[in-house]
């Protein structure tokens, strides 16, 4: 409809005020969070949003705390603007989640955020609500909380908790990639404190103009109309997790705690490998099963490794299949 329409000319730098405006009432109606479309900064996928955020948040030097493990983009993001990640090791017994202590032994005046993300990548992990009022509570200090919730809307037990229900001292990073299954639109959004919208806008202005015109239109639709879809396709993750998380207590390496949300699995292989990055290449090549090695999510998933269950449940039995092969006859 919209490229019948020919809606294919630059929007907004902001991003339509339409879609902000949906992503308001998005807001309000799942987290019950009053917000202003002068917060929404509507991007080319998550990506960028993390560039533009980083970017007007810190300054040569200037820290933001991450988990261990974290998805692997983070650092990135951070030291390519000049500022430095510091890692909390986070352990398998409590979901890989923050320990609020471990958090506040990081603290000093140089630390300007603080990253939260859940449902995660790599671990499938979730935040209650009062591990994100601990969090959030944090905020007070200095630092602002940056929540990435992309994979909100993809939980199977409980329900999704933005961290602005707890603070407004924080940044949310959102797409469309993930609950609406538009990884190749490239769409996402920053929910930012509205003193930094100025500089993030100029930014985008500069960098990329707008996100792209067409795409925002079915975003619109996205946030309207589409809850039953996404409901059927939460169920058939759900199901695939579920297979998963049996076979993985089978074969002995299931994670400590089941992940709840995404779409992705941890499996314990320290029985078996100190080297992940070498073990996913062996598993790839003499298995023909492709994983993701722990080690590229931070030293701390060392002898893990990343299952992801977005496919047919007739691939992921026959890749457990393989793998359980594979580990009955593999040697480091």
């Amino acid at each position: 409809m919209a490229l019948e329409e020919n809606d294919t000319h630059y929007t907004h730098s902001l991003g339509k005020k339409d879609l902000r405006d949906e992503i308001v009432a998005y807001y309000q109606r799942v987290y019950q969070v009053k917000l202003q479309p002068e917060q929404i900064l509507v991007t080319s996928g998550t990506s960028p949003a993390m560039l533009l955020l980083f970017s007007a948040l810190l300054k040569e030097g200037e820290e933001v705390i991450l988990p261990d493990p974290y998805y692997a983009c983070y650092p990135n993001f951070i030291r390519y603007v000049g500022g430095e990640p510091i890692c909390v090791p986070v352990r398998e017994e409590d979901g890989f989640k923050y320990r609020t202590e471990d958090i506040k032994a990081k603290l000093t005046p140089n630390v300007r955020g603080i990253m939260v993300n859940s449902p995660s990548n790599p671990t499938g992990n979730v935040f209650s609500a009062a591990e994100l009022a601990d969090i959030a509570a944090l905020a007070t200090a200095g630092p602002y909380i940056i929540a990435d919730e992309i994979y909100h809307g993809l939980t199977y037990e409980g329900k999704d908790h933005s961290i602005l229900e707890f603070t407004d001292r924080a940044f949310v990073i959102n797409g469309f990639s993930k609950k609406y299954a538009m990884t190749g639109w490239r769409l996402g959004y920053l929910i930012a404190p509205v003193e930094f919208i100025r500089p993030l806008q100029i930014m985008q202005q500069n960098l990329f103009i707008s996100a792209c015109s067409f795409t925002q239109q079915a975003a619109i639709v996205a946030l309207r109309d589409c809850d039953a879809y996404v409901a059927d396709m939460v169920a058939i993750y759900d199901e695939r997790r579920r297979y998963l998380l049996t076979r993985l207590q089978q074969m002995g390496i299931a994670p400590a705690v089941p992940p709840t949300g995404a779409f992705y699995m941890l499996a314990n292989l320290t029985s078996y490998t100190n080297d992940s990055y070498s073990f996913a290449f062996a598993c790839l090549e003499e298995a023909g099963v492709a994983v993701t090695p722990g080690i590229d999510f931070g030293p701390n998933l060392e002898g893990y490794i990343r299952i992801s269950y977005a496919n047919s449940l007739e691939n992921i039995k026959e890749g457990l299949d393989r793998l359980e092969g594979f580990l009955q006859s593999y040697q480091e």
